[in-house]
């Protein structure tokens, strides 16, 4: 019972998960791809892949258990097998390479940056704005990196200090200094522990 219980919400999960994916790309929400080479990398496809993933995997694992079906419980547990050792994969590359994918992540997002304020491109827009903003940062590595953006001394609003309408064509004294992509990386550090318990946790629940 306890088992059919824990499958029924993952299926509700799921279909959160999945609900939240849609919403964000008929909305184009504020949180969006900053991959110029991966256009559908992006969160609303990411949740969207996710949930339905999570959803069939729930619906196996409910379907076996209700007809007390061995093929399917099997099919669940195989599943199940294969994410758990993917997740554990992507984890060592992510270890093993890490110097590599910070060379090519800083490269691809500066590409990105090209991209901001374009016709189609609302969710980048959005999402660099946010990051900016919150994270009181400029530029992938330095605010200067807009400069080959504008070709001008121009930076995006979203990089002053204090906000207003065209701040961005002030003088450098009025925008953040700090670099994104490292100010962002810290903030992940600084939260891996968090972010590690409950990759166990998830392991745990799907061992």
């Amino acid at each position: 019972l306890s088992f059919f219980v824990s499958l029924f919400f993952s299926q509700l999960g799921g279909c959160g998960i999945l609900g939240v994916g849609i919403w964000l790309a008929v909305t184009q929400g504020n949180f969006a791809t900053l991959s110029s080479s991966f256009p559908s990398l992006s969160a609303a496809n990411l949740l969207i892949v996710t949930g339905t993933f999570v959803m069939i995997i729930g619906f196996v694992g409910c379907i076996g258990a209700i007809k007390e079906n061995k093929c399917l419980l099997l099919s669940f547990f195989i599943m199940l097998l294969i994410i758990f050792l993917l997740e554990l994969t992507v984890v060592i590359l992510f270890f093993v390479y890490t110097d590599k994918i910070d060379k090519y992540a800083q490269r691809d997002l500066k590409k990105g940056l090209h991209l901001y304020g374009t016709d189609g491109n609302i969710g980048l827009t959005n999402a660099w704005s946010i990051i900016q903003t919150d994270f009181r940062c400029c530029g992938v590595s330095n605010y200067t990196d807009w400069f080959e953006v504008y070709n001008t001394t121009r930076v995006p609003d979203s990089c002053c200090l204090e906000f207003s309408e065209n701040c961005g064509l002030h003088s450098p004294g009025t925008w953040w200094k700090a670099p994104c992509y490292e100010t962002v990386k810290i903030w992940l550090q600084e939260n891996l522990l968090a972010v590690g318990i409950v990759g166990l946790c998830t392991a745990m629940v799907q061992v």
